[in-house]
């Protein structure tokens, strides 16, 4: 009966012995499968960061890109606006002496025909057309247009009478387009 027990204990020491080596045999191949995964997957990190680094090194640099072009563009608005009030105040002033000229030419003709005989401002006004006629006319002193057109045709009267009775701005009708 030992020797039957000791050959039972024998056997069983020796299939543990190969269940604990199959099991550590499993268990390292296990481990290398584990330790190669966890290398992979740091690689995968490692690329992951340095991807993340690449891009936002690139957004920041488009970022500083689009901030220079957004700076230059509201420079070249700001340099637009103020060429343009610079336009705007020549206009003005262009306005201003385009007036002042008009004004000084009006008072011209104005201090010409004042001074003509009646007779020869009615020929030379009834020459011209009606509006012409009667943005001079109207110019003048009332004494001075009574005796003008006390000169004139009476058509002619009549019509540039009609154009006085408007008032300025006298607008060129088409009837009266020579």
């Amino acid at each position: 009966m030992r020797v039957l027990l000791i050959f039972i204990l024998f056997l069983s020491y020796s299939f543990s012995a190969s269940n604990v080596y199959e099991c550590n045999q499993i268990f390292n191949q296990r481990k290398d499968e584990l330790s190669n995964k966890i290398e992979k997957i740091d690689e995968d990190r490692q690329a992951y960061q340095a991807l993340r680094a690449a891009t936002n090194a690139l957004f920041d640099k488009k970022k500083k890109m689009l901030a220079q072009k957004e700076k230059d563009i509201n420079a070249t608005l700001e340099e637009v606006k103020q060429k343009e009030k610079n336009i705007q105040n020549l206009l003005a002033k262009n306005k201003e002496l385009l007036q002042a000229i008009k004004v000084a030419k009006d008072d011209k003709i104005t201090a010409t025909y004042s001074k003509m005989k009646d007779q020869a401002a009615a020929q030379i006004l009834s020459s011209m057309s009606d509006f012409e006629a009667s943005k001079i006319l109207f110019n003048l002193k009332p004494k001075k247009i009574s005796k003008v057109m006390a000169k004139m045709s009476p058509q002619k009267a009549s019509k540039i009478t009609e154009i006085l009775l408007k008032g300025p701005p006298f607008k060129l009708a088409k009837k009266d387009k020579k």
